[in-house]
């Protein structure tokens, strides 16, 4: 089943005629494709109309939908439109949280019928992932895989961090990554106790900790990865931190599967670093779904009650900042199934010393 089949087959469980949808994301989930577009789905049928910049690999790539070109006689709404009366369709689904106000206001003054908040049906769809969304998140995780070994033979004390992340993004692009997954974080130092630091002109010294986070996409779907490696020899506290932070995700790992809520994972890595005294210093959830966006849901947070699906794909990513002084995360990618997951990022989580 694709997934507008998979679309078509929730609007009655939902009480819609058709599903609009406008995003980036939404458009790359539906129809494996991003052209600026518009598509509706209906229960019998889609409509996707994309302009002439991208109207030959629209036509090339998608099958199933009938696809339209936009001309400034002929725009999005028109097409949009002339579908909804045509087939006499009135309850119109709409991305809620994705579509600005703006636009919303005008859809609901263009188009015939009632637009209705919708974006559950999608967001539970996304949260399962199929065989072939797993086989690009594999290959997108592969190519990080590769990119981290890469960038272990590439750090030398007196680089900034700025020049680590070029590197890694040299790293992800030439081994097919289409893209990054988002702008990579590489703190150095102090600036490691910022779980979101933006690379800048520190520069890398030996007795740092380097923390690297950076992924890429494959077919528009995400990997995910941090680790943490030391310039030169750590101290005693580096290290048991770091041991603390790898005991924690182990723990949360060994939690990980399918039919338990997110707290519960994240309750198993918190607890760990609790006990081992750093349990104020981990200021974020364990985990967060990912897919063709980089975060999605559900999470495996401490405020998540939602039970992971079946095929769920979750970043595994504890982490420790000491503020002013260093950090430490590390982060896999799991795929979640009934008995337990399935670690699907290979490259090792042993203190690695350079």
């Amino acid at each position: 089943m694709n997934h507008i089949e998979k679309i078509a087959a929730q609007l009655p469980e939902y009480g819609l005629d058709a599903m609009l949808i406008t995003s980036e994301s939404g458009e790359r989930y539906a129809l494996g494709f991003h052209g600026e577009g518009l598509l509706l789905v209906t229960r019998d049928g889609a409509r996707y109309s994309t302009d002439g910049r991208y109207i030959e690999a629209a036509r090339e790539r998608i099958q199933g939908p009938e696809i339209c070109l936009t001309t400034p006689d002929k725009g999005h709404v028109a097409f949009a439109r002339e579908y909804i009366e045509g087939k006499q369709l009135h309850n119109i689904g709409f991305e809620s949280g994705a579509m600005t106000v703006d636009a919303h206001r005008r859809y609901a003054q263009e188009l015939p019928g009632i637009l209705t908040p919708a974006q559950k049906l999608l967001d539970d769809l996304r949260a399962s992932k199929d065989q072939e969304e797993l086989a690009y998140m594999r290959r997108a995780q592969e190519i990080t895989d590769e990119a981290f070994k890469a960038i272990l033979n590439f750090i030398r004390p007196g680089m900034t961090e700025r020049e680590i992340a070029a590197r890694l993004v040299y790293e992800l692009l030439s081994r097919g990554g289409e893209k990054v997954s988002f702008d990579p974080i590489v703190a150095a130092g102090p600036n490691g106790s910022r779980p979101h630091a933006v690379p800048g002109d520190q520069v890398v010294d030996t007795g740092m900790f380097i923390t690297m986070d950076f992924g890429c996409e494959v077919e528009g779907y995400c990997s995910d990865m941090t680790r943490t490696v030391a310039l030169g020899q750590p101290t005693e506290e580096m290290e048991a931190v770091y041991n603390a932070v790898l005991a924690a995700q182990k723990a949360g790992i060994n939690a990980a599967r399918a039919g338990v809520a997110g707290r519960e994972i994240d309750a198993a890595a918190r607890r760990v670093l609790q006990k081992a005294g750093y349990g104020e210093y981990f200021s974020h959830g364990f985990g967060h779904s990912l897919g063709v966006d980089i975060h999605e849901s559900p999470n495996a947070s401490s405020r998540e009650t939602r039970l992971m699906p079946v095929g769920a794909v979750i970043s595994a990513e504890p982490g420790v900042y000491i503020p002013g002084r260093f950090g430490v995360r590390i982060e896999d990618v799991l795929i979640l199934n009934e008995t337990g997951c399935e670690d699907i990022t290979r490259s090792p989580k042993d203190l690695i010393v350079l």
